[in-house]
């Protein structure tokens, strides 16, 4: 049986990646409320496994302590020093070693049960330690089936990722057996194992993705300072140099474009604009509505608003269709920003006027943005 009971303990460690001291504590304990379990008066018994020999000890045991409260389980301190003479409050002390040989076959029954059950809690709990640890990274898995509240990803070993139907972008689509890079948003503990939620709609997925294709954002000497996503149809992320004569923006978007693209490959096409940062405000909005030129950006501290002024012919590219280039500007800078042309303007002229989306804190997804405004005036 020793040998037995240790090639099955490697097996496990092997298979399960359980470690073999925790599986061996969860045998003992699943052991021990088995003799527990199944008589009365067994609350002081006690079980040890030599995990080199598999051989099983049973044992009864006080613990030792100076009130007693429950005479079933405790004993008074000098009563314990009777049978260990250096036995300190809260030492348990072996009192009479039993024949493990009689363990009944019902006994042995509920133990088998027990130890089952417990090895699959172990498993579980090393399962949801490595994924909890990889919350906010990217993760692959392949699609398993489809089901009303999302797309389910087999991960192995048993684990299930959801990849939520709000999570998803509008542009893509997944069949059975693909294989889908995802952000890890949430590790829960379920009774079904441990239960993971992705998304590739989050920002993180793309901050992820270009620490991936870009060594310099990977090691430190460019940082992505800011990202403001629409998924599935345009990005703008704002990158800064912590090394003098680098370049950020070429080094994101590499030679001939090649990192970028391989982000928006990844992203199924969608579009990333790759701007630099700038620590003043009003240099960081005039690069945050590229592709537009800016002549001049005024900055309302208080107000919290930057008044834009662009050529009359950038007015249309600044704005961007149906507000987006503005928008995801004033969400990537937080000001409220202000388009006006240079030029005088004429009778139905318009302006457009952006606001950063709501601070709402993000939890599985950025806030809805808000629809951009417009607001026709006549110039007297």
């Amino acid at each position: 049986m020793s040998r037995d009971f240790i090639g099955a303990l490697l097996q496990l460690n092997a298979e399960k990646g359980v470690p073999r001291e925790q599986l061996v504590k969860t045998v003992e304990e699943a052991i021990q409320a088995a003799y527990r379990r199944v008589a009365p008066g067994n609350e002081n018994v006690y079980v040890e496994i030599d995990p080199e020999t598999g051989r099983i000890r049973v044992f009864r045991a006080m613990i030792a302590v100076e009130e007693v409260e429950d005479p079933l389980t405790e004993f008074t301190l000098d009563e314990a020093r009777d049978v260990k003479p250096n036995a300190e409050p809260g030492d348990i002390v072996e009192t009479e070693e039993l024949d493990a040989a009689s363990f009944g076959r019902i006994h042995a029954q509920t133990a088998k049960q027990l130890v089952l059950q417990r090895l699959r809690e172990a498993e579980r709990e090393v399962v949801f330690g490595q994924y909890a640890q990889r919350e906010a990274e990217i993760i692959t898995g392949t699609v398993n089936r489809v089901e009303p509240r999302g797309i389910i990803l087999d991960m192995g070993k048993g684990v299930e990722a959801v990849l939520a139907t709000t999570e998803q972008s509008p542009t893509e689509s997944y069949r059975i057996g693909q294989h889908v890079k995802a952000y890890v948003l949430e590790v829960r503990r379920t009774t079904k194992g441990p239960q993971v939620y992705v998304s590739r709609t989050h920002k993180g997925f793309l901050r992820r993705l270009f620490e991936l294709e870009v060594p310099e954002i990977h090691n430190g000497t460019v940082e992505i300072k800011a990202i403001a996503r629409e998924a599935g149809s345009r990005s703008k992320v704002a990158v800064a140099s912590r090394q003098e004569g680098l370049d950020p923006v070429g080094a994101t978007v590499g030679q001939r474009g090649g990192r970028v693209q391989a982000v928006v490959a990844e992203l199924n096409g969608e579009k990333i604009d790759v701007i630099p940062w700038a620590e003043d405000p009003a240099q960081f909005v005039a690069n945050a509505l590229s592709p537009a030129q800016v002549v001049g950006v005024s900055i309302d501290e208080a107000a919290r608003i930057a008044t834009v002024t662009v050529p009359e012919r950038m007015l249309s590219l600044a704005i961007g269709r149906e507000g987006q280039n503005a928008r995801l500007a004033a969400k990537l800078t937080g000001w409220r920003i202000d388009i006006r042309s240079d030029q005088p303007r004429e009778a139905g002229a318009t302006e457009a006027r952006e606001r950063p989306a709501a601070s709402a804190r993000e939890r599985h997804a950025p806030a809805a943005d808000q629809p951009a405004e417009s607001t026709e005036e006549v110039a007297p």
